[in-house]
């Protein structure tokens, strides 16, 4: 079993499953992007890798299309990254969430692989938002992690909290969209997701946060991105998210009214 004192494991088969962020997209190297993906597996011996991920992926895709590639990959190892493109449209349901991420992660620990995930930072730090759609998109975070906080306690799943990983908010952390992470973003995860699996005894080597010495980003690309294509982005999702600036405040963004399902409850409240 993945974690037994003393127990020294080679990592056979590395999958992802999950979104761009996955995929690589932020890190760009000759050929494509490469991203946390190729740096985690270059740090196991005798490794197999395979990346299932796709860009705007959602957990449900997640779900139906990228599990059943993954297990039948036979992993020794997983990380799985997605939720944050749920949580950006109209339809968003934390419940719906928790259904796909339990599913996914029992399905991966049931089939013998260690399973590492991630809690979300505050988004809006990064990316400069109209304070309403910040808030609500805010809450929503706020929810998919409490999500991910039952899942991880239920399952046995390692997490990386991107909110505590060291800078996760300093700007070269982040690709000029301040969507993905940059090279050095990349290889954080890199390095963040070995240091779980090296928990949980798996023999991993060390991810190096030398970054290929490519043009360092400053302010003013991130602002021009902005203006060129950052707002357009907003522009062009306005379907769903127009209308979570027009209503109204109280509403938007509620939290959920219990807890979610296989929530644990501190023994001294008196629910049961």
């Amino acid at each position: 079993m993945p974690g037994s004192p003393g127990a020294l494991m080679l990592v056979r088969v590395l999958v992802l499953l999950g979104d761009s962020t996955a995929v690589g997209i932020g890190d760009l190297v000759p050929g494509g992007w490469r991203g946390f993906g190729p740096l985690l597996s270059a740090a196991f011996e005798d490794n197999g890798y395979r990346n299932h991920a796709a860009s705007g992926a959602r957990l449900a895709d997640v779900r139906r299309t990228q599990l059943p590639l993954a297990l039948r990959d036979r992993p020794t190892a997983a990380v799985v990254i997605a939720g944050v493109n749920d949580t950006l449209r109209s339809d968003f349901s934390a419940r719906r969430m928790h259904e796909d991420l339990d599913h996914v992660c029992g399905a991966l620990t049931a089939a013998g692989a260690s399973v590492v995930t991630v809690r979300f930072h505050d988004q809006g730090r990064v990316f400069k938002l109209p304070g309403r759609l910040r808030r609500v998109l805010e809450d929503r975070i706020d929810e998919y992690n409490r999500v991910i906080d039952v899942v991880v306690a239920r399952h046995g799943v390692r997490c990386v909290d991107l909110h505590t990983l060291p800078g996760a908010y300093e700007l070269r952390t982040w690709a000029v969209d301040r969507l993905h992470p940059s090279e050095r973003g990349h290889r954080m995860l890199a390095r963040a997701f070995a240091a779980e699996l090296r928990g949980l005894g798996h023999t991993v080597g060390d991810v190096s946060l030398e970054c290929s010495g490519g043009r360092e980003l400053t302010v003013w690309h991130h602002a021009a991105w902005l203006a060129l294509k950052g707002i357009p982005w907003l522009w062009r999702r306005g379907a769903d998210l127009l209308p979570l600036l027009l209503r109204d405040e109280r509403q938007a963004g509620l939290p959920l009214t219990g807890p979610v399902p296989g929530d644990v409850l501190p023994a001294d409240t008196g629910l049961v």
